[in-house]
């Protein structure tokens, strides 16, 4: 297998194939690899699993709704309280797991959503998601 000759009277052209032959040969033999251990993937072990009659844990957070209207009347759950007693209502339903979902009016004064904010937070609720509708398409 000569490549070229250091021979003065020989040809000075460089070889213009390659030989692909080692290529194809090793990409035959990854080809038949491959072949024989894809069906290998996809066995699964078989293991005898222990059975329990347990339900499945709902970790729902407890939703605590609270609603403002255009005239400052605060509503709780549906239910409406007088500012006030605000502070005590929400400590009493206040958990590390709840959450505060805070509906306004849109006229409603930004001084009094505030507030009401600052109260929530004050007697421990730190998750407070804003409700809103989607605008008209």
């Amino acid at each position: 297998m000569a490549f070229g000759s250091f021979n003065e009277g020989g040809s000075t052209q460089p070889m213009a194939e390659i030989n692909t032959t080692p290529l194809v040969d090793v990409m035959l033999v990854l080809l038949v690899i491959f072949i024989i251990t894809a069906p290998l993937l996809n066995q699964a072990v078989p293991v005898d699993l222990p059975k329990v009659s347990a339900s499945p844990v709902e970790d729902k957070p407890q939703v605590i709704q609270l609603a403002l209207d255009g005239e400052n009347r605060v509503f709780l759950n549906g239910e409406a309280i007088h500012g006030e007693v605000l502070a005590q209502r929400l400590e009493s339903l206040a958990s590390p797991a709840a959450e505060l979902h805070f509906r306004a009016d849109r006229g409603t004064r930004y001084e009094k959503v505030a507030e009401v904010m600052a109260t929530a937070q004050r007697v421990g609720l730190v998750k407070i998601a804003f409700v809103t509708e989607a605008p008209p398409r």
